[in-house]
């Protein structure tokens, strides 16, 4: 492979209930196979040299799933993270969320609060973790924060208003996976994502392997990002 390894990768991990359905599984199966799976690709992004993943774990949609579903996700992520810390500072990885996680259990707060504080002095991959988060409802609060600054709208630009997003001194994703055949965003790093190459696959969550995220950043490896330029191969005349 060659040295051309995306610095942020977003995956929108898609496909567990289906995956789960398919094989006569409660939903919640999927659930769970598909937070082991998590644990798989963070560390094969570590080894790979990624600077940056960020999972779309749970969007502000998903609170309107089944009570009983959306508890068994809160379980799995409270689990995973006593579980997974001190692998992460093993892996010397930064443990960071983004989205509306005041909205989360208090429980859950307080494990992610542990987890952020113990990781804070790696120096390896970022792990972002997007929870109770959606890109507009993102892009809104920093639009709030702008406002309530007092900045003059005339010293208003891109890189003013990055700051306010939940992303704040994160490099914009260079590559965007999704999983389980849908090809939409879904509400994902609308802001940040405006140039990262899209890749989808029809592979359920609970599937996408190694081989398969190396599949998705040798696609990456292939395509020519001109970032609204030209082809170098063009003519500008």
């Amino acid at each position: 492979m060659s040295e051309k390894i995306p610095a942020h990768v977003g995956i929108i991990m898609d496909g567990n209930g289906r995956w789960a359905q398919l094989r006569g599984f409660p939903r919640v199966e999927g659930h769970r196979v598909g937070a082991e799976r998590a644990k798989e690709m963070i560390e094969a992004a570590s080894n790979l040299g990624i600077k940056c993943l960020t999972l779309y774990t749970f969007s502000t949609e998903n609170w309107q799933r089944p009570l009983a579903e959306v508890s068994v996700l809160m379980k799995l992520l409270e689990l995973y993270l006593r579980k997974e810390l001190s692998s992460l500072v093993k892996q010397d990885i930064v443990f960071r969320t983004i989205g509306e996680v005041g909205r989360l259990p208090e429980n859950i707060q307080e494990v992610i609060r542990e987890t952020e504080r113990k990781t804070a002095s790696n120096k390896g991959m970022t792990l972002v973790v997007a929870l109770s988060y959606s890109g507009r409802s993102e892009i809104l609060r920093a639009a709030k924060k702008l406002i309530d600054s007092g900045v003059s709208s005339g010293d208003v630009n891109e890189e003013m208003f990055d700051s306010y997003l939940d992303t704040n001194g994160l490099p914009p994703p260079d590559l965007i996976i999704r999983t389980s055949g849908e090809r939409r965003l879904s509400n994902f790093l609308l802001w940040q994502g405006a140039y990262a190459e899209l890749y989808f696959t029809d592979t359920l969550w609970p599937d996408f392997d190694s081989e398969e995220l190396m599949a998705a950043i040798k696609d990456f490896q292939r395509r020519e990002r001109r970032f609204g330029a030209i082809s170098a191969g063009t003519d500008a005349s």
